[in-house]
């Protein structure tokens, strides 16, 4: 695997779109921390965040930015002799596909972005492995068939708008019951077709929604871990502490000064 760019958490404007007739030989991964449009005009399809495609280069590559800010990680490669892999892995090529495991999905590319700069001897060798570890989860979650357009369920639009709202409003006191009743679903209907759609539970996408806003506080702002934990919705903040290291890997504070290196 040969990486020639990448980007990690690129921030876009309202109101971006990008275009390119594509590149043969090439392949292109965009993963999106938010929703975005996936093609141009009426026949744009708007996906929600933790939604990845896989172009080969040999379509248009068009996307823009659904509501305010697009934030996207991309990076585009040439496979050399690892076509095969890319077969032999499942990966569904030019159609989105929400991933399975969101937040290692972003984890890998970061470290790939990272490794992408470094200056080590052995950053080419340590860039092959996080590529092919980065195409099995990418082909794992393929193997899932959560191909974003090829659900048939009429409550789609309506579910793409509750799990936005999940993650805009990580405060508030989510629970299957109001989730259900926000999209006028039985119980046990919601939760299967939430599942088939977006590949996670319902619940366990609202932690990662409460998650993933304390991360960005932390990052971008002196809020205590109590003033955090608050602000994602958690009552009690030995909770949310247990909460967050278990998912991230590190404490609150140690997140923090993490990203302060």
């Amino acid at each position: 695997m040969l990486i020639q760019s990448i980007g990690c958490r690129s921030v876009f404007e309202p109101g971006y779109s990008f275009s390119s007739p594509g590149e043969p030989g090439t392949f292109l991964l965009i993963f999106s921390h938010s929703s975005f449009i996936l093609g141009s005009g009426s026949a744009g399809l708007t996906l929600p965040a933790g939604t990845f495609v896989l172009f080969d280069g040999s379509q248009p590559q068009e996307w823009a930015a659904a509501e305010g800010f697009l934030v996207m990680d991309w990076l585009t490669f040439s496979a050399e002799d690892d076509t095969d892999l890319i077969e032999a892995l499942g990966l569904t090529l030019n159609v989105p596909v929400v991933s399975t495991d969101p937040e290692l999905t972003g984890e890998l590319i970061r470290n790939i972005a990272e490794g992408f700069y470094s200056l080590s001897s052995r950053r080419i060798k340590v860039l092959d492995l996080l590529m092919r570890t980065l195409l099995v989860k990418l082909g794992e979650s393929c193997a899932g068939r959560e191909e974003v357009q090829q659900t048939t369920d009429p409550h789609y639009n309506a579910l793409i708008e509750l799990r936005e709202k999940i993650y805009r409003n990580p405060q508030m006191k989510w629970n299957v019951d109001t989730m259900a009743a926000d999209v006028s679903m039985s119980r046990s209907y919601f939760q299967h077709i939430y599942r088939e759609v977006f590949g996670v539970s319902c619940m366990t996408d609202v932690i990662s929604g409460k998650i993933e806003k304390a991360k960005e506080i932390l990052s971008e702002t002196a809020c205590t871990v109590s003033q955090v934990a608050a602000m994602c919705g958690y009552e009690n903040e030995e909770h949310f502490m247990r909460q967050f290291k278990k998912i991230v890997g590190v404490t609150p504070t140690g997140y923090r000064k993490k990203g302060a290196v």
